[in-house]
């Protein structure tokens, strides 16, 4: 097979859709006996909800959340008044999404699955990868139950206890982002009303918080605990959690589908490629849960990622493109690392930093500016949105293809739009498969020689 996936969260589903569709044979496999139970990664960014609509998902996200609730804070028993979740951020015809959608991590889960499985990919669930050995002509994956895979490259999307990683000998830096345990919990109850966030602060800095989900009838727990607390995730010891902290009662808790406690850190992996492997996701990179930028950062590490294998792959393109996923995508997390944090600990507000539509590659090699005075969108941006001659961008952009705006002379391989909407300022573009300006100038001059430097012709 051309690309094994360890891990069928988010990133290993993203990346097997991805892939799939650029007729790549890769395989999606999953230690577990199935999908991940949790809400825990429950915001959709702008960004990422772009990514979808390209991978044919984003109606299904859509109709299963629902926007954030403002925050209703409590106190003894009263409200002491709301506030909104995040900071607005105007919608443009150049960005479409611009709030986070709430949909449990869960639910995003089984609608990738169920897109992966339309096009005909698959997830082989209970297979446990115990080691790994590469070679000139690929890898050779070896499983719990003693079978072994043959593979050109492996990607390891299998969390931050990576399996994969540790076989590659990667290691992960970081720093605890607060001294404090915290928990988190699905569950069922009765006695508040689903129209905000409620939260239930103490002078101690500890305190939980219970979210409507939208899409479901449950509530997600959060609890900053203190110091030292040892945790019971049963029904009785979530039922004394929310009766210690809030004016419910225990027996307003009537179910408890799913629980987990953690403590907040941050890590980055050393590399994000050994030879044919390659790191995605929480195997590259851990977030505080703050701003929600775990998941959306792991799903744009696939996004990244898919189109440069199926360049290699079925494209042509040489073996060295796909160092180009190392040198975007680290930096990147690095920089959504910091964000996390400083949204973790009130230094950062939720709203225009965390949407993640600024995120690009200015500095990638991959990125090429050669207008003589550059304005607008560069190379290296995200492509915005827009209408060329009745034709909406994102429509354009959809597939596994380079859109070229602003040249009616097509390129073999490249959807190309007569002009670049004004947002763009002058000039002619060309956009690379994941929706980042590859290459800019003033006229095509130069274009057929970028092809030809990236291998993608």
């Amino acid at each position: 097979m051309d690309v094994l996936i360890v891990g069928a969260g988010p990133t290993g589903l993203t990346l097997g859709i991805d892939l799939v569709r650029r007729g790549v044979d890769a395989l999606v496999v999953e230690r577990a006996e199935g999908l991940f139970p949790g809400s825990r990664g429950k915001g959709i960014q702008p960004r990422t909800q772009e990514v979808f609509e390209d991978l044919g998902v984003l109606d299904a996200i859509r109709a299963a959340g629902g926007p954030y609730p403002a925050r209703t804070i409590w106190k003894d028993g009263e409200r002491l008044g709301e506030q909104p979740m995040f900071e607005a951020v105007a919608a443009d015809e150049g960005a479409p999404y611009t709030e986070p959608w709430m949909v449990p991590q869960w639910r995003t889960q089984e609608i990738l699955y169920a897109r992966l499985v339309e096009l005909g990919g698959e997830v082989g669930f209970g297979r446990e990868v115990t080691g790994l050995e590469q070679d000139a002509d690929g890898l050779s994956v070896r499983f719990a139950d003693g079978t072994t895979v043959r593979a050109r490259y492996v990607v390891a999307a299998d969390g931050g206890r990576s399996a994969v990683r540790r076989a590659v000998g990667v290691g992960m830096a970081g720093e605890t982002v607060d001294p404090n345990p915290f928990l988190v919990a699905d569950l069922r109850l009765k006695g508040l009303d689903r129209e905000y966030w409620h939260t239930f602060p103490r002078a101690d800095g500890t305190g939980v918080a219970l979210c409507p989900l939208a899409g479901t009838d449950d509530f997600q727990l959060a609890g900053r605990l203190p110091e030292g607390t040892e945790f019971d995730l049963s029904l009785d010891g979530i039922r004394k959690l929310v009766a210690a902290y809030t004016h419910l009662d225990a027996e307003d808790v009537t179910e408890l589908r799913w629980a987990s406690e953690f403590r907040p850190r941050t890590a980055l992996a050393d590399r994000f490629r050994v030879g044919r492997v390659f790191l995605a996701g929480d195997a590259a990179h851990l977030h505080s849960p703050a701003g929600g930028q775990g998941l959306n950062t792991s799903v744009q590490d696939a996004y990244n990622l898919g189109w440069k294998l199926g360049a290699v792959l079925r494209g042509g393109a040489p073996e060295a493109f796909l160092d180009t996923y190392e040198e975007e995508r680290r930096p990147n997390a690095a920089a959504m690392l910091g964000l996390s944090t400083g949204v973790h600990r009130g230094e950062v507000q939720r709203g225009k930093a965390t949407v993640q539509l600024g995120l690009g590659y200015p500095e990638s090699s991959l990125s090429e500016e050669t207008r003589a005075v550059p304005s607008g969108v560069r190379a290296g941006d995200r492509a915005p949105d827009g209408r060329v001659d009745g034709v909406r961008l994102f429509d354009a952009f959809q597939g596994p293809h380079w859109t070229l705006l602003g040249a009616t002379a097509p390129v073999a391989g490249v959807r190309a739009l007569p002009a670049a909407p004004e947002s763009y300022g002058p000039g002619v573009f060309l956009v690379r498969p994941d929706g980042y300006v590859g290459w800019a100038g003033d006229s095509t001059a130069g274009l057929p020689a970028y092809l030809d430097r990236v291998g993608c012709r």
